[in-house]
């Protein structure tokens, strides 16, 4: 009886999604999509997501200002 030789195995590569790209290179979104859109009770359009994003980072930002000008290297709750 012959022997059969072993069938190597190929591994399925995953493709990365592609970001979108802004005027400064590649836009990662902070909040995710599919858990603003279950958040809300009506439809979410794309360029919602964007808005939302950017009024996230400005408070992040906001927050970072008031925690360093009280000295400390930690956000709170009450920077916001």
């Amino acid at each position: 009886m012959a022997k059969r030789k072993a069938k190597k195995k190929t591994a399925k590569k995953k493709t990365a999604k592609k970001a979108k790209r802004g005027k400064k290179g590649p836009v990662e979104l902070i909040i995710s999509k599919s858990r603003t859109k279950n958040a809300s009770g009506i439809n979410v359009s794309g360029e919602f997501y964007h808005a939302l994003d950017g009024a996230v980072r400005e408070m992040i930002s906001v927050a970072e200002r008031r925690a360093q000008d009280n000295g400390r290297k930690t956000l709170r709750p009450y920077d916001l």
